[in-house]
């Protein structure tokens, strides 16, 4: 529904730059670093908004792909605790297994809330 929602502003926003050049068609001088040229202004429009939205995508892009390479890194990351997480509680597992087992075998467990 979001997605949706992005779509349509993008669309409307779209068709508003597009009447507002569409209105504004007289020439207009542009200056460059190197000279002067006469432009439509609908094409100036147009190409300025161009430019914007491929820069503002692109840039999107990137910071997607950075994000996506982070979560990536970050589940193997958690991959490799909880497999030692896992090899920590089977070795507690062990540990309980062999002091219930000695129990018999002289082996004492005192309460630490039972006084001395």
């Amino acid at each position: 529904m979001k997605f949706q929602w992005s779509l349509l502003f993008g669309l409307l926003f779209a068709l508003m730059i597009a009447l507002f050049a569409v209105y504004n068609v007289g020439a207009v001088p542009v200056d460059y670093v190197f000279g002067t040229a006469e432009w439509p202004l609908i094409l100036v429009i147009l190409g300025s908004a161009l430019l914007g939205a491929l820069l503002s995508g692109s840039v999107a892009i990137y910071r997607s792909f950075v994000l996506s390479r982070k979560v990536k890194q970050l589940e193997k990351e958690l991959g490799k605790k909880e497999a030692f997480i896992g090899s920590l509680q089977t070795e507690l597992g062990v540990q309980q297994e062999n002091r219930i087992s000695g129990a018999g075998d002289s082996v004492i467990v005192k309460d630490e809330n039972e006084p001395i």
